[in-house]
This record gives structure tokens, C-alpha cells and sequence, in this order.
């Protein structure tokens, strides 16, 4: 039998599987030869290709527990990708191995390529520090440690260690986080502080004074409340706003100069209407939905649901009825696609006023976090 060179792996499909009863892996690995057998023809028969190096040797870890036994599998492949992952989901057409009932599940196919390319990038970045300059922008690669030259520049300011680039000049912009400055260095503008949150730091209030500032936040509501604590608290000269729904550490360097030249006098800032493709939310309007509070019976018994959930940054949706009807990783819960009008969401961690604001459009009567950023909002908020 062909071995496959580790020089020639271009993939690893990564599988689980979990089966009825005890099986070893010589089962395991003769189901999977059997039971692709003339699924796929000729081409992709799982013997010949391994016969002839395309792919390499299975490897099969169990574990057994509770009158069953759970694994993974790894198949290396010096396929391409498309047929890598045609024998990848073939995988998951073997429902028996031995006696038992078999559930196969691809977790991940790993380019092994990839190390190689990181390797490469950081060796590069390393060395193009060393030469204290950049090369032309002729593949991605270049851009790459372009911009690892330009964020390698980020610096610290004032006794809260704000991310910053060079704000000796006389203007300044101010962002709210550290992946904005990042952000802004790479694109090429270099006189950005960072507020390290929606909270002004006096650093920042202090410096405010001296210089013509600009203010450039998000495009969404939690923009807006950062615009009127900053504002109320320091001197800030013009505004600028990400686009509708866009956040700063997102935009591309074309939308970054956009959004700087349309910057606008403080003083012409209107709070109460839409500006510069940002939909304001009037206090009335805030004020208006009926919010029906958990009871002291109710929050008992969320959170002895919520210490049933490993904590792993996740937020959990309950009906009414306080039933869980969602679970998934806080930064989608935007995206998550609910039947009924969220009672209580319990996120895992901090809610900004981004993760307020998308209660709010969720119609969420109740948030568990373990602290919160804003209180601006009529939703009932219960730390955690």
C-alpha cells in the first residue's frame, strides 16, 4: 500500500463520531472503506486512493462512556479541495459500524497549507520591521506586512494605557476601541486615540483641549449615546459617523476618508434626527413599549436554568413561559431567528450598548449580563 509524504498533505478532515455499544478501530476504519465502497466510482474509491498516496493513513482516537463510544476520526488528503470535501461528506453517510447505530459528523477541514502561509507572514512582518520600510503592493501578501508595519506602531497614552498612534499634531481623532486605532493606523491615519470603551477617560478630556478633535463612532444607536457622553464631557470639534450599520474597526480605507470628510461642527449635531445615515431613536419612542419585569420567582428560576449552561460566551433566549427557545454565540444575536418575542435574554459577559440596542429591535422585556456599559434603555436589566 502507497504511503502519502507529509511534504504532499494539503488537507486533514477532521471528524466526530459517537456510536451504539463498544467498537475499536479497526471497525471504524473498515466501515468507513466498506461503506463508501462504489459510492463515489472509481475516482474516489477510499482503497485506491489510499493505495495510490492521495490519501494518507486514518487515524482513530475512542473513548467509551455510557454504553457508547465516541472519537474522532482523521483522514489527511493530498486532494483537491473539491474532492476532499466530497470524501468528507461521504463520511457522514456511514450510520453503522459493527452492531451499532453510527453518527458521523465533520468538524473542520483543515488547510494544512495554512501554517506554512502564517509562517511565511510572520517571518516576513519580522523582517520588513528590520528593513524599516515597505515593498510594492503586488500580491496580498505584500499588503499584509504592509499593514504589520504600520499597526506595529501602535503606541499607549496617559495613565489608562490608551490605544494611540501619533497625537502630537494639533488635531486628533477619537475612537472608541483599540480595533479601531488598529483599523485607522492601517489605512493610513495615524492620529487616532482610542477611548478604551463607551466611558470618556480624563486622559482624553485633557488632551481634548488642546487640540481640534474629532469624534468618529459607529453607525448604529450605541454611536450616538457614546456622541452624547463624549460631548457633554469633553471638547470635541466635529463628528463623524461609520455608515448606517457599519462599525469603524470594519470600514474599508475608501469608506474611512468618506466618513472623515463629511464630518460635521458639533455645534450642527441634532440628536433628535437621522444624520449622516444613522437612524436616532427619540426618547418617547424608547419610552412607549410596556416592559413586563421578571418576578422574584422568575429570576430565581432563570438563573438556576442559567447555572445548568456552561459559560462560554453565549446569550440564551427564554419565552414567557421562560422556556429556552435559542442559544448561540453572543456576537450573532443579531442573526438569531426567533418564532416568538424573546422574554429574557441572559448573555455571558458585558452588554454594550450595541447588544442593548439589538434587544431592544428583538422586542427583549429583560437582559441578564454580568454588568452593563449603558442604562440607557427601558429595558429591565439584571446583573448576574
Amino acid at each position: 500500500m502507497a504511503k502519502i509524504s507529509p511534504v504532499s498533505i494539503k488537507y486533514i478532515i477532521h471528524a466526530k463520531f459517537e456510536s451504539e455499544g463498544a467498537v475499536e478501530k479497526p471497525d471504524i476504519i473498515g466501515a468507513i472503506f466498506g461503506q463508501t465502497e462504489g459510492l463515489l466510482g472509481e475516482d474516489l474509491e477510499m482503497r485506491e486512493l489510499q493505495r495510490t498516496g492521495k490519501i494518507g493513513r486514518i487515524e482513530v482516537t475512542t473513548n467509551s462512556e455510557d454504553r457508547k463510544t465516541i472519537g474522532e476520526i482523521e483522514v489527511p488528503s493530498a486532494m483537491d479541495k473539491t474532492e476532499t470535501s466530497i470524501i468528507a461528506a461521504a463520511l457522514e453517510t456511514i450510520e453503522r459500524i459493527g452492531p451499532g447505530d453510527t453518527k458521523i459528523t465533520i468538524e473542520d477541514i483543515e488547510d494544512v497549507r495554512g501554517s506554512k502561509r502564517d509562517y511565511i507572514l510572520e517571518r516576513a512582518k519580522k523582517l520588513m520591521e528590520k528593513l524599516g520600510g515597505a515593498g510594492n503592493n503586488v500580491s496580498e501578501m505584500t499588503d499584509e506586512i504592509k499593514t504589520s508595519s504600520r499597526t506595529s506602531k501602535i503606541k499607549s497614552y496617559g495613565t489608562e494605557n490608551l490605544s494611540c498612534g501619533d497625537v502630537s499634531g494639533d488635531e486628533l481623532i477619537i475612537v472608541e476601541g483599540r480595533a479601531d486605532v488598529i483599523n485607522l493606523l492601517k489605512n493610513g491615519v495615524k492620529n487616532v486615540i482610542s477611548m478604551n470603551g463607551a466611558k470618556l477617560p480624563d486622559s482624553i478630556a485633557e488632551l481634548s483641549k488642546e487640540k481640534t478633535t474629532t469624534l468618529f463612532v459607529d453607525g448604529d444607536r450605541g454611536g450616538s449615546l457614546i456622541i452624547k457622553n463624549v460631548t457633554e464631557n469633553a471638547k470635541i470639534d466635529f463628528i463623524a459617523m461609520a455608515p448606517e450599520g457599519k462599525e469603524v474597526e470594519e470600514l474599508t480605507g475608501k469608506e474611512i476618508l468618506q466618513a472623515l470628510r463629511k464630518k460635521i461642527k458639533k455645534d450642527e449635531y441634532i440628536f433628535s434626527k437621522r444624520k449622516r445615515g444613522v437612524r436616532e431613536y427619540k426618547e418617547e419612542t424608547k419610552k412607549s413599549r410596556k416592559i413586563k419585569k421578571l418576578t422574584a420567582k422568575e429570576k430565581e428560576k432563570i438563573q438556576d436554568e442559567l447555572e445548568k449552561i456552561p459559560k462560554s460566551k453565549n446569550a440564551v433566549v427564554f419565552n414567557d413561559k421562560l422556556e429556552r427557545i435559542k442559544k448561540g454565540p453572543v456576537r450573532r444575536l443579531s442573526s438569531l431567528e426567533l418564532n416568538e418575542a424573546p422574554y429574557v435574554i441572559a448573555i455571558d459577559g458585558t452588554a454594550t450598548p450595541r447588544i442593548i440596542e439589538i434587544c431592544e429591535k428583538l422586542g427583549c422585556n429583560n437582559l441578564i449580563a454580568t454588568n452593563f456599559v449603558s442604562t440607557d434603555t427601558n429595558i429591565n436589566l439584571i446583573p448576574f
